[in-house]
């Protein structure tokens, strides 16, 4: 059973179900691959903060009473040294500032998956403690990459562990460091994710004016193939490998090839990334 909270009158109540085990100020969720999942408490609460959010949209799925069965995996373990603060933590929208109204892009990313997966797993490294605010306070779940400068396809591989462990075999996967998705281009990937499916690809992957982004929709046979590859690997070059085994979905969403490395990257976001 997930361990998670609720927002009561605007405030995150911890809800800690018998299978979660508490000790010493930290709450063990389970982990992959010796590897534990761990949220940080403080005074016997998570450390969490009232965040002031909007109406989330209706996943298409879940209106339409098909069965879930995946995660949300969103990979925010990187330093951000060329940005010089956390990505994760960037508002969005830009305009909101630091404004206590707006959002982070972990928290827009957080907020886009969850109507439509069973669970968003969060994966984080030395910036745990700064991010788990924001992942308790929208309903998420962590995972602690333990030595993320093995670099970003260690914390997919931890990620996707995690999916495994939970007993489902589809994850949609994305990186904080970009403006989440149009809910179209979800709505798009997964329907072609169906349709895929039936003729034994592995995958769907968003391809905007000729270039690939995210999101993406893995099945079980593409979550294997990452956790089998060498740690040395990159995402790209295990689905170059499986390349015949991936659908390639056009959407007219510049925001899944939007990457944000740098400050000035930020600050020169066209006008058709924006909300």
């Amino acid at each position: 059973m997930q361990c998670a909270c609720e927002v009561i009158a605007g405030r995150c109540i911890a809800v800690a179900p018998a299978s979660c085990r508490l000790s010493r100020g930290r709450l063990a969720l389970g982990g992959g691959q010796g590897h534990s999942t761990v949220a940080t408490w403080t005074t016997g609460y998570p450390a969490v903060t009232p965040i002031l959010g909007s109406v989330r949209s209706e996943c298409y799925r879940r209106s339409m009473g098909r069965p879930l069965s995946r995660c949300g995996v969103i990979l925010a373990a990187g330093d951000s040294s060329r940005m010089g603060r956390d990505k994760a933590l960037l508002p969005w929208p830009p305009q909101a500032g630091e404004s206590a109204m707006g959002g982070t892009f972990l928290s827009a990313a957080i907020e886009l998956f969850t109507p439509c997966v069973d669970v968003v797993l969060v994966v984080v490294g030395k910036n745990e403690r700064a991010l788990t605010p924001i992942v308790y306070a929208s309903g998420a779940s962590l995972v602690v990459n333990p030595d993320p400068e093995r670099g970003q396809f260690s914390s997919l591989q931890d990620g996707l562990q995690e999916v495994l462990n939970r007993g489902q075999d589809t994850a949609l996967i994305t990186l904080v460091d970009r403006p989440p998705a149009k809910p179209a281009t979800i709505e798009a990937l997964d329907e072609a994710f169906d349709h895929a499916l039936r003729q034994g690809k592995w995958a769907a992957v968003p391809e905007y004016r000729g270039n690939h982004g995210h999101p993406i929709l893995v099945g079980r046979e593409m979550i294997e193939a990452f956790l089998k590859a060498p740690p040395s690997s990159s995402a790209r070059e295990v689905q170059h490998a499986h390349q015949e085994k991936i659908a390639y979905v056009p959407v007219e969403d510049p925001r899944v090839v939007a990457n944000v490395d740098t400050p000035e990257q930020y600050a020169a976001l066209p006008q058709a990334v924006l909300p």
